[in-house]
């Protein structure tokens, strides 16, 4: 009875979400960026640097979250969704390459094109998207994809007065040779606060890239719009803004513009972590807390850490004072509240199970949250209807 009656409050709401549906694309629910807050305070000359001063209002020790629609439904192999002015979300298809835009107010999905060359083979694909944040005047795209070589950073002119399917124009790549692999391709793009663009990279199963600073895999890299070394980086001709990652993928940043991340372990922690620049997050060294005699070599523990089978994390997003961690193998999202880089109380597990794996979650400016399923990836056990975005009030 109770799973009849979930059904059918979701069902209502997908109604609400549907109807008024508007083709200039109005929305009630206006979007964010996931990268960027709305409220958070302007761009800085160098990279934000963390601070553990904790905020006057810490959030609730436990918190909630109400699924208020089915936002869209039949998606193939969704990854990386970025929120455009205005609230309505482009969404990557890691096995297709094709972008498409969904319309926040209802829904309504319109494919802008493909991103040419992607190699979806093993967990690469065409994974992380990104608006740049100066979208209004250059209309442009960012992509982070997986070739039959390298996995590279490309941009596109989006181009609305074009027919569907041929609304995006030529990719200009600005950063290639991020190492490729079967496994470990991190992907995860966003414009940070201060207007540079960040992207995490995993190791692709070669370990000791992680500690190679002369590599961008295993990183974190922090670069301009045109792919430089951006000014503030820890060494300034290197876009490696931190090291010692598996595999990075989840960014985003507080209302306090510090930068988190997630990260998948290998069989014994998932992390979550607070990214300063320059330093060193341990892998292969490390997995999880430092204990014994790595706990004195200089590596930077996370602030929360998980059994990969309760996480196994992907996208991340930050809203009501809380990160917010969507789980693929866990099949769950987590909420970590937060009192500056304190947590306030132990992570609080949602959705256990209810819409199975979960890649990706994005903020609105009204605080609520889109999250995207990932059952159609070859890994996940598809239900009828996937994989779709749900919208969650979240408190």
């Amino acid at each position: 009875m109770q799973r009849r009656s979930q059904t059918a409050v979701l069902a209502a709401a997908s109604l609400l979400l549907a109807a008024g549906c508007s083709s200039g694309g109005a929305q009630p629910h206006s979007g964010g960026s996931s990268s960027a807050p709305a409220k958070s305070p302007g761009a800085s000359a160098g990279a934000p640097s963390p601070s553990a001063t904790p905020s006057s209002t810490a959030p609730p020790a436990k918190g909630s979250v109400k699924v208020t629609g089915t936002l869209t439904t039949g998606l193939k192999s969704p990854w990386g969704v970025a929120v455009l002015p205005g609230g309505d979300l482009l969404v990557a298809s890691r096995d297709t390459g094709k972008i498409v835009r969904v319309a926040a107010d209802c829904g309504k999905t319109t494919e802008l094109g493909s991103v040419p060359g992607v190699d979806p083979g093993g967990e690469g694909g065409l994974l992380g998207i990104a608006v740049s944040s100066t979208f209004g005047a250059d209309h442009q795209v960012y992509a982070y994809f997986t070739t039959a070589s390298d996995n590279r950073i490309a941009r596109m002119i989006y181009d609305e007065k074009r027919p569907p399917g041929n609304q995006l124009g030529a990719p200009d790549t600005i950063f290639k040779g991020i190492p490729k692999g079967q496994i470990h391709n991190g992907g995860r793009i966003a414009f940070g606060p201060d207007k540079m663009l960040y992207a995490g990279t995993g190791e692709t199963g070669d370990t000791g890239l992680a500690q190679d600073k002369n590599s961008p895999a295993g990183k974190i890299l922090r670069m301009t719009p045109d792919g430089e070394p951006a000014h503030g980086n820890p060494e300034a001709d290197s876009v490696v803004y931190d090291y010692g990652h598996r595999n990075v993928q989840g960014l985003a940043w507080d209302s306090d513009k510090r930068l988190w991340a997630s990260e998948f372990g290998q069989d014994t922690w998932d992390e979550l972590n607070l990214i300063e620049p320059g330093k060193n997050y341990g892998w292969p060294k490390v997995e999880g807390k430092a204990k014994d005699t790595a706990a004195g070599a200089g590596f930077v523990d996370p602030v929360e850490q998980w059994k990969p089978a309760d996480a196994s994390p992907s996208g991340i997003a930050y809203a009501k004072g809380s990160i917010w961690m969507a789980s693929l193998r866990g099949e769950r999202l987590w909420r970590i509240a937060l009192d500056g880089t304190k947590p306030v109380a132990a992570p609080q597990a949602f959705l256990k199970g209810t819409y199975g794996r979960l890649r990706t979650v994005v903020a609105a400016d009204d605080g609520a949250l889109w999250l995207v399923t990932s059952n159609t990836d070859g890994r996940g056990e598809p239900r009828k209807g996937d994989d779709r975005i749900l919208r969650l009030e979240v408190s």
